[in-house]
């Protein structure tokens, strides 16, 4: 489970964050292209784009599911 705690400091405020736990499989980037990105750099990935709308929620939320080690989380209460 992400820890928000643990977040990634590129991660742009919003519901979703992706923290330290990432292996930059680029998975989130290849569901979620509009909202996850890589850090190429430092090897992880992070959001540089919150979702405001139902349909780009879900988009980011599969990116969350489909999260080998769990390093995507949204932020608590919602």
């Amino acid at each position: 489970m992400a820890d928000e705690k643990d977040k990634n400091i590129e991660n742009v405020d919003g519901l979703f964050f992706v923290d330290s736990q990432c292996i930059a499989c680029d998975a989130c980037v290849e569901e979620a292209p509009a909202f996850f990105t890589m850090n190429d750099t430092d090897g992880h990935a992070y959001v540089f784009h919150q979702p405001k709308f139902t349909s780009e929620i879900e988009i980011c939320q599969n990116a969350l599911d489909i999260c080998p080690v769990n390093a995507i989380g949204k932020k608590k209460g919602h």
